[in-house]
């Protein structure tokens, strides 16, 4: 079951590209950008994704960002559908290397893999 990253210019897709090289599982991500897309061309890009591909989790890079809005937006026609946002390379790796057949627990499982990855040092 594939899994939504969307973002800013070219986020995702670094993102998606670094979990292929490192895991070999970049086909369980389906990266968007949100270049040259307003806010209804972005939702109907991303509700496609949601509805076609059967994704019931998309992951954002930032929680007021255009694409955050428009999968926030899709939750109000898709109430199933989870919003993670602030994603970061260690969560993804987290939902890449399972096999939980539960995408949206192991999503919020993975939430806590992200956060604790985030450290500051030195300084």
């Amino acid at each position: 079951m594939p899994y939504v990253v969307a973002g800013h210019g070219s986020v995702a897709a670094g993102l998606v590209s670094a979990v292929e090289q490192i895991t070999g599982r970049g086909d369980r991500f389906v990266p968007v950008s949100n270049e040259g897309a307003g806010g209804a061309d972005l939702e109907g890009r991303l509700e496609r994704l949601v509805v076609e591909a059967g994704a019931p989790v998309v992951f954002t890079d930032l929680p007021v960002g255009s694409c955050s809005m428009a999968v926030r937006r899709l939750q109000r026609r898709h109430p199933g559908l989870l919003l993670v946002t602030g994603v970061n390379l260690p969560l993804l790796l987290e939902v890449a290397m399972s096999d939980n057949p539960d995408a949206v627990a192991l999503a919020r499982g993975a939430l806590e893999r992200g956060r604790a990855a985030m450290q500051g040092m030195g300084g």
